[in-house]
């Protein structure tokens, strides 16, 4: 990443977007209670609306799948963009001028280039790919355009993806740039140019086909160059732009740009090795294809792909095309162990040829690339025979390490139904035809402490929505988010063990790490809270801040102060109790001054029960 932009400008950001009309741009939004705003959800399929809007507090949270967050949250998966770049986005639309910190170290480890100077750098590469496709009709692209046809691509593909040429004299594009107002100093750090020990600057990329890399929003932020010429000094068959501000090879993927919406809409995502496997895929009709930009597709490329798919794994797929030789093996095995986030919904599709798209649409047409893709396998099943290759099966010791080496992979599949299919499956392709063993040692092999921790946490966020105590604390946190000029003062008097369900504990643990709710605006403590809440309870903060409570303006104070009652209710329930059955432990003739304090905390505990009942109940 770039550099950080500062905490204050970021907050300034946040105060002055209108959540509502940013929002209102993408949903169609519709009262719904007190200042609450209600529509159907731009991230999933839904009849009935879900997606809740409190402009007060500045969040937005969909009941329907569970994605919430502030402005910049909603940018961010709107518009398939980093953190930085939703910020920057918001600013523009808002008129904050972002500063940026320029000490070492700060977030991404280096300083943020000069505001202005990213727009610099876009509007030099949209010139660039510009110049570059004009190039490419030239006499002197003769080979650029023979390779293209003999890969199957005629001039309308070239233009569609933009591909171009970059002339072999060295300094065209330098001077095409230098009529256009651009410093030496803005080409260098773009990666369009390069010096020489003399001092020369010159053309980075030379006698190449090329291709604009651009990101998600459209922006050119990057070349991919492929060898034309034998006598070329750099003999690397292709050469991409070097990391810049704009460029990271870690985060993009080529075709981004042109496949989103169709990612989107279809929540599948097609992963292949090269520029013209891209162009092939989608002029075969696999319109969501795309390519990492000469690295292996890594855990940043994950993030993006769960963005763009929408993060609904039980639905969206991910599917990998290599080639059917050892490489292409060990790429798909890297993608395995790469991002277990979405690994249950993730495919690999192999040639067994060894063909890639663009081959094997040239040699089998359209239909054929699409029925790769058609024949995928699950990632898991992929990695399972794998790891099989590596053991001699036809006898019982290669067959029983082949398990023991598989047992692991089927163990770290997250959904219990799918895993104990996967360790059904495994029995039947190494031939135990003993399947409860089989299952019994991949049970063995889950049972880990990560596994332990993982379960923990999820039964520590785990809401019973049937509950009525559930409910009950989950409108009296409601409450205290939303409208804490009201129960401030009752929230923050509330015990540590004041609520049953333990995700509820931690957001009221929270509120107290942030000094209370007492003198707070509901916006002030939500985003305090926000803040100090951990990551496993983010989003339920996020619901309580948003959700409908069922009492209008009029009526609220009064709900509002009695469901908070209400918990201190059940936690004076519980204290009397507790002093109950201390007391009825001791014996009054042996042990006659414990039993007096035992007695005299009952006392104590009752008077407190009867006070917070009759604020329950709103009786006098």
């Amino acid at each position: 990443m770039a550099g950080r932009i500062k905490d204050e400008d970021v907050a300034t950001v946040k105060e002055k977007v209108h959540l509502d009309e940013l929002v209102g741009d993408h949903v169609a939004l519709r009262r719904a209670g007190s200042g609450s705003l209600k529509g159907l959800c731009p991230f999933h399929d839904e009849k009935s609306p879900s997606f809740q809007v409190r402009p007060a507090v500045g969040l937005w949270h969909c009941f329907g799948c569970d994605e919430g967050g502030d402005a910049i949250a909603f940018v961010m998966k709107i518009d398939h963009l980093g953190f930085s770049d939703a910020v920057e986005r918001l600013a523009a639309r808002v008129g904050v001028q972002l500063r940026y910190d320029e000490t070492p170290g700060g977030r991404g480890g280096a300083p943020r280039q000069p505001v202005g100077q990213r727009q610099r750098l876009v509007d030099a590469n949209a010139a660039s790919a510009q110049w570059y496709a004009e190039q490419l009709m030239t006499p002197d692209a003769g080979e650029a355009r023979t390779l293209l046809a003999e890969r199957g691509f005629d001039r309308a593909a070239a233009e569609h993806f933009g591909v171009g040429y970059s002339p072999r004299g060295g300094e065209e594009l330098l001077r095409h740039l230098r009529g256009r107002g651009f410093t030496e100093e803005e080409l260098m750090v773009s990666g369009l140019a390069g010096r020489n020990s003399q001092g020369r600057v010159y053309d980075r990329f030379r006698g190449r086909l090329m291709w604009p890399i651009r990101d998600v929003t459209g922006d050119v932020v990057g070349f991919g160059a492929r060898r034309l010429y034998d006598d070329d000094r750099i003999e690397a068959k292709y050469l991409n732009t070097s990391e810049t501000p704009l460029y990271k090879k870690s985060q993009v993927l080529y075709g981004v740009d042109l496949a989103k919406r169709d990612i989107a809409r279809e929540r599948r995502l097609v992963v292949v090795e090269g520029y013209t496997d891209v162009m092939a895929a989608h002029l075969a009709g696999v319109t969501t294809a795309v390519a990492t930009c000469g690295t292996a597709f890594g855990d940043d490329h994950a993030r993006t792909a769960r963005r763009l798919i929408g993060d609904v794994t039980a639905t969206g797929e991910i599917i990998f095309t290599f080639d059917g030789d050892s490489a292409g093996q060990k790429a798909a095995m890297r993608a395995f162990a790469s991002d277990q986030q979405f690994v249950a919904r993730t495919f690999v599709a192999v040639e067994p040829s060894g063909k890639d798209p663009c081959d094997l649409r040239q040699a089998e047409g359209d239909a054929a690339v699409r029925a790769l893709v058609d024949r995928r396998v699950p990632l898991f099943e992929f990695a399972i025979r794998s790891t099989f290759a590596q053991f001699d099966l036809d006898t019982e010791e290669g067959r029983l390490a082949g398990l023991d080496a598989a047992a692991p992979i089927v163990a770290s599949i997250k959904d219990r139904e799918l895993r104990y299919r996967y360790a059904v499956n495994l029995d039947r392709w190494l031939g135990f035809l003993d399947e409860a063993f089989v299952v019994a040692r991949v049970a063995r092999a889950s049972r880990s402490d990560g596994a332990q921790q993982l379960a923990s946490r999820s039964s520590q966020t785990r809401v019973d929505a049937d509950d009525p105590v559930a409910t009950t604390e989950r409108f009296a946190l409601a409450c205290a988010l939303q409208v804490p000029d009201h129960v401030g003062a009752q929230v923050d008097t509330l015990g540590d063990d004041a609520f049953t369900v333990p995700a509820h504990r931690v957001v009221h643990e929270s509120i107290m790490a942030v000094g209370g709710a007492t003198g707070r605006t509901g916006a002030e403590l939500v985003a305090a809270v926000r803040e100090a809440a951990p990551s496993a309870v983010e989003q339920l903060v996020t619901r309580l801040a948003v959700m409908d409570l069922p009492a209008g303006e009029k009526d609220l104070p009064r709900f509002a102060v009695g469901m908070v009652a209400k918990v201190a209710e059940v936690e004076a329930n519980r204290t009397v109790m507790d002093a109950k059955r201390r007391l009825g432990r001791l014996d009054r003739e042996q042990e006659p001054d414990a039993w007096t304090d035992a007695f005299s905390k009952l006392m104590d505990a009752e008077r407190h029960q009867r006070a917070v009942r009759e604020r329950a109940t709103g009786t006098p």
